[in-house]
């Protein structure tokens, strides 16, 4: 798999605030970028694949909401992660 539980704590240890600590959004949105990244790469050789594309839209929303929250609470973090992650709106 693509996606190791080293890798998913590698994530949360760089952005959040500790390995363990799955629930901090920064964590999430860096690991949403991942997998969207992930999936892109999959969308590019395989054009038809409908429930891939579906769930990438999903996760492109959940990641959007979850940065529109983090905006609204603190738009120092905000700002910083889209730089790290190098994130456009």
């Amino acid at each position: 798999m693509y996606l190791t539980t080293e890798k998913k704590k590698e994530f949360f240890k760089k952005y959040g605030k500790s390995a363990t600590d799955t629930g901090s959004v920064e964590g999430q949105i860096a690991l949403f970028t991942f997998r969207i990244a992930h999936l892109t790469e999959h969308l590019k050789k395989n054009r038809k694949d409908y429930s891939t594309q579906r769930s990438l839209l999903k996760l492109v929303g959940r990641r959007r909401r979850l940065l529109d929250y983090l905006k609204q609470r603190d738009i120092e973090r905000y700002r910083s992660l889209i730089k790290d992650l190098n994130i456009r709106k």
